[in-house]
């Protein structure tokens, strides 16, 4: 295990910055993701890591060591990426003895380190097959394995997971988080997949535009976001926005004229507020009673266990909302969309910052 520190890191491609004064602390046996569109710079700072990218500007240190001037060989760095990259005329069990052959152990110390990842990897049934022979899963798998026998510090995950369906997807995330147990190893893992990283991390580096947004546990990030940036990335479907018609000491005020006894703990008001509230803290009503919002529906996605219904307020706003599987709406059909007070965000609308707020409690909500 190792402690990672990224200390003013800037990477940029002639004018073009990509990395814009990173800075990280990655604890030794942490689970690390870098979480964030494509584009963001993600790939590009596990690249950095490796070695496989120079910096422009900042350090890549190792328990307080800089690495930065190493060769990726030197740095006691692996790296598995979204490609497998195994050499086709190879058998499992060759393809994990090369990288230790190139590296002068003996033969002796790779029998038994090659033996040591097929285990833990339950390869022992594969090791006589070609790369040609196995599924994706399974060449994802050989792939670890063949980081793992270099015993490296630190692990970096790039990826890995994006060439495989849905079903080997699970299989394999679930492998690669019962890895991270069995090893207690340092692992940086990059990825777009924002299921990915709320189900493996430890922590999460949103990142956006070269920037981090926020770093957090995934209840962290879904339950307080930092921004409006992180609100809309992290949860499935996106959480709702509405803009705000006033925001006063006494509450806020939607479009259709709605107070919610809802404001900030800021000593300054910004004149600009919008409200986030997730799906699941909205209920359909068929009457209509204070505060609620009138809409209609516009969709039905029924997923089995849970059912999401999409609205068009009579502002013309779009709204989502979670509900029970058993209840049925039809297109077009009238409703009432309830807020969960608890479960609403302000954010300042013009830098897009989190607002702490805070509840009205002698304000009881009424109609302007």
């Amino acid at each position: 295990m190792a402690n990672l520190t990224i200390t003013s890191l800037y990477k940029s491609f002639g004018a073009e910055n990509v990395l814009d004064g990173i800075d990280l602390d990655i604890k030794s046996g942490e689970f690390l993701v870098l979480l964030g569109p494509s584009g963001c710079g993600k790939s590009t700072l596990l690249r950095i890591m490796a070695g496989l990218e120079d910096e422009s500007a900042g350090d890549i240190a190792i328990d307080g060591k800089s690495i930065a001037h190493l060769s990726p060989s030197k740095r006691e760095i692996a790296m598995v990426f979204q490609t497998y990259a195994l050499y086709p005329h190879l058998n499992v069990r060759g393809n994990m003895e090369l990288v230790l052959k190139q590296a002068g152990y003996s033969k002796t110390e790779i029998k038994k380190r090659v033996a040591e990842s097929a285990r833990a990897l339950e390869l022992e049934p594969l090791m006589d097959r070609k790369p040609s022979q196995l599924s994706g899963g399974q060449r994802q798998r050989v792939a670890i394995g063949r980081a793992i026998v270099r015993d490296p510090k630190i692990f970096l995950f790039d990826e890995p997971l994006s060439n495989l369906d849905a079903a080997l997807r699970g299989q394999v995330r679930l492998e690669i988080a019962r890895l991270h147990q069995r090893l207690s190893a340092t692992m940086v893992y990059v990825t777009h997949d924002q299921v990915e990283a709320m189900t493996l991390a430890d922590r999460i580096v949103v990142m956006n535009g070269g920037e981090v947004q926020q770093i957090g546990t995934p209840r962290d990030l879904y339950e307080r976001p930092a921004n409006l940036f992180v609100a809309s990335f992290i949860g499935s479907p996106n959480m709702n926005f509405l803009k705000l018609q006033k925001f006063e000491a006494k509450g806020c005020q939607l479009h259709d004229g709605s107070w919610l006894p809802i404001t900030s703990k800021a000593s300054v008001m910004p004149a600009n507020v919008t409200l986030g509230i997730r799906p699941s803290h909205c209920k359909l009503h068929e009457q209509k009673a204070e505060g609620f919002l009138p809409g209609k529906v516009l969709l039905e996605e029924y997923l089995g266990d849970t059912t999401f219904v999409h609205v068009e307020l009579d502002t013309g706003e779009h709204i989502v909302v979670r509900e029970d599987p058993e209840i049925n709406h039809k297109t077009d059909d009238a409703v009432y969309v309830e807020l969960t007070l608890a479960g609403v965000h302000l954010f300042n609308t013009d830098t897009g910052n989190r607002m702490e707020t805070s509840a009205v409690v002698t304000q009881k909500t009424e109609r302007a």
